[in-house]
């Protein structure tokens, strides 16, 4: 049961928290498998996207007893975050007013082993081909070492690019590598891409960044709805997309994604099946 689904989420376009509820059950079955063990952080806004949200981790009181949950120590204690294992989980977070659920690389048990490695290309303008281009080239220099990657929007102004690992790998080690292709690309192309993560110092150019791969970060769930105008969609697309241009940063929308999914199916059945060993970096 969803309380007050009549809540307006996004004000500008009218998407109440009903709607919003109605799209995560939808796409449910996809992001579960995507999702699953994985800590998650909890974006939410009690008042809709017209006021200041809040990020939460710690789920350790009010959670429903069947909520599943893992402890992750830190330095004064731990963090309980909520792991959802179906989509019953799914659905309690549209109610506690999460717009994006941000996961992590790893999933529980294994917290410490990714089966993911991820890239973030943000960009601070809207050069859509400087920014098709350096996808591109990200997805070169990944086959060069032996990686398949697999593409996404990010619903705000880039791409992620995931490499989908076998977990022999520990984080420092995924993090590590993620770095070195990050600096590698930096260098193929040091005019239009860099790793200077404050804004000032990027001279407008396209931050590569690789700190989704540190322990403990998170990036956008696959499918996750963002919170800004429109709704856009973090959504998985193919290569040939970004290729033509037909798949942006904020291409595919809550409203959309219905006729999406009809016409393309679930882009990222297949991202585990075929996982690859960390490469070995000169």
């Amino acid at each position: 049961m969803i309380s007050h689904p009549e809540k307006v989420m996004f004000p500008d376009d009218g998407i109440t928290k009903g709607d919003l509820a109605a799209y995560y059950e939808l796409v449910a079955p996809l992001m579960v498998p995507l999702m699953s063990g994985r800590p998650v952080t909890m974006e939410r806004f009690h008042r809709g996207i017209g006021e200041k949200g809040f990020f939460q981790k710690n789920v350790s009181k009010g959670a429903p007893a069947w909520l599943e949950t893992v402890a992750v120590p830190k330095k004064d204690g731990v963090v309980n975050y909520p792991i959802i294992a179906d989509e019953r989980g799914v659905m309690w977070l549209v109610n506690q007013n999460c717009i994006t659920p941000h996961v992590w690389t790893s999933r529980a048990p294994e917290l410490f082993h990714p089966d993911v490695c991820v890239f973030d290309l943000d960009p601070l303008d809207d050069d859509m081909d400087v920014l098709r281009d350096a996808m591109l080239l990200l997805r070169a220099l990944l086959a060069e070492l032996g990686c398949t990657s697999w593409v996404k929007t990010s619903g705000s102004k880039g791409f992620h690019v995931v490499v989908p690992l076998d977990g022999g790998a520990d984080s420092g080690q995924v993090a590590h590598f993620g770095h070195r292709v990050g600096r590698a690309l930096v260098e193929r192309d040091p005019a239009h891409l860099t790793q200077e993560f404050y804004k000032a110092d990027r001279g407008g150019r396209i931050l590569v960044d690789t700190g989704r791969n540190e322990f403990g970060a998170t990036y956008a769930a696959a499918y996750a709805v963002r919170p800004k105008t429109h709704a856009p969609v973090s959504a998985p697309c193919t290569w040939e997309e970004v290729e033509s241009g037909s798949a942006r940063p904020q291409t595919f929308t809550l409203r959309g994604m219905g006729r999406r999914l009809d016409d393309v199916g679930d882009l990222w059945n297949e991202l585990h099946r075929s996982p690859c060993r960390l490469p070995s970096l000169p």
